[in-house]
């Protein structure tokens, strides 16, 4: 069976094929042009002026079936136009209806509101934890784009009460408000607060000075990108080898900020020409420092990068050392026979 849009194109091909034929037929009668296409039209759309030429018994046959066949072809195309009309709305109405009942069937679920830039990343770490969650965006183009990429979304103003209820706020666990707009995310925050106490809210930032307001709104934590963004490039510039470990091995962007909120951080430590550690084991050096630190990687000076080494991994000049400790606990011989100041994770000056 043809969808609708073909058998539309179908029925006005073999319309077209008519009326040239019909064009030619009278054409090679003997007509005119002008008195051929006017014969054309009139018989074609059935208004029946009149002939306007010599109606010859061959001809008067070849008018029967002209008219048959133009008249089929005109039914084809409103029937096929209709049925592409109705079919579509139709369609439309029915993904809507099945949209909506799939996310009423879903709770515990994340509702993200934004499907910008931040939002798309969002949405596929997500969907590839297998995490259910619904999309708010008022955007009729990315709505389609979210479609087709087999995720619950709703097209709508995330502001609204009523979106926000359609996206099953009172069965949700968690809402990220991901909108370019600190004002738009406050208001979202606490209409979310309002609808559900009890939701776990993220709210994204864009001025520093949101964060206060959209805390006070409600938000249970807020994230600022920029401020995320300038955190991985003063690390990347001050703590290269800990930034390429965490980047290749652990695959998270955040475990920094991970690490700080339960006290600990991540630290690099250059061994100089003249240090004392030179020669020293990993074992030996984590014992004297009685487990204040653990060392999860070691950068050769060459470039070779030896993550989890070996306890029994012999300390060189130039290696720098990827530890992670509490917050401020290198030990002090550490900080001494490295003949390198330690460059802390925050707010530390790089000797």
């Amino acid at each position: 069976m043809l969808v609708p849009t073909k058998q539309l194109l179908l029925g006005i091909v073999l319309f077209l094929i008519v009326v040239i034929g019909g064009f030619l037929g009278f054409r090679i009668a003997g007509w005119e042009t002008l008195d051929a296409a006017y014969m054309v039209i009139i018989t074609v759309f059935g208004v029946g002026y009149g002939e306007s030429g010599e109606m010859t018994p061959g001809l008067k046959i070849f008018t029967i079936f002209f008219i048959i066949a133009g008249c089929t072809s005109l039914i084809y195309i409103l029937g096929a136009f209709i049925n592409w009309l109705t079919e579509g709305q139709l369609q439309r109405l029915l993904g809507k209806r099945k949209m909506q009942s799939e996310i009423n069937h879903t709770s515990n679920h994340v509702i993200l509101c934004g499907y910008g830039r931040i939002g798309v990343m969002v949405a596929s770490h997500l969907k590839q934890a297998g995490r259910p969650f619904v999309v708010i965006d008022n955007s009729a183009t990315r709505i389609e784009t979210i479609k087709e990429a087999g995720m619950l979304c709703i097209e709508g103003d995330a502001t609204e009460e009523s979106v926000l209820e359609r996206a099953g706020i009172q069965r949700a666990d968690t809402l990220a408000s991901l909108l370019p707009s600190d004002a738009a995310n406050v208001f979202i925050v606490l209409s979310a607060k309002g609808l559900n106490p009890g939701l776990d809210v993220i709210a994204r930032g864009v001025q520093p000075s949101s964060e206060p307001k959209l805390l006070q709104a409600g938000a249970n934590r807020v994230v600022m990108p920029s401020h995320i963004g300038a955190e991985r490039v003063a690390q990347l510039i001050l703590k290269p080898s800990a930034r390429e470990v965490l980047d290749q091995e652990l695959r998270d962007t955040f475990f920094l900020e991970s690490l700080n909120e339960i006290g600990l951080e991540v630290d690099e430590v250059r061994i100089d020409s003249q240090s004392e550690l030179i020669g020293q084991t990993l074992e030996k050096l984590e014992t004297r420092g009685k487990s204040a630190f653990i060392i999860v990687a070691v950068r050769r000076e060459g470039g070779e990068l030896l993550v989890k080494p070996a306890l029994s991994t012999q300390i060189h000049a130039g290696d720098s050392l990827i530890v992670i400790c509490h917050e401020g606990t290198i030990p002090a011989f550490v900080r001494g026979l490295s003949s390198q100041p330690v460059r802390q994770y925050r707010g530390a000056k790089v000797g």
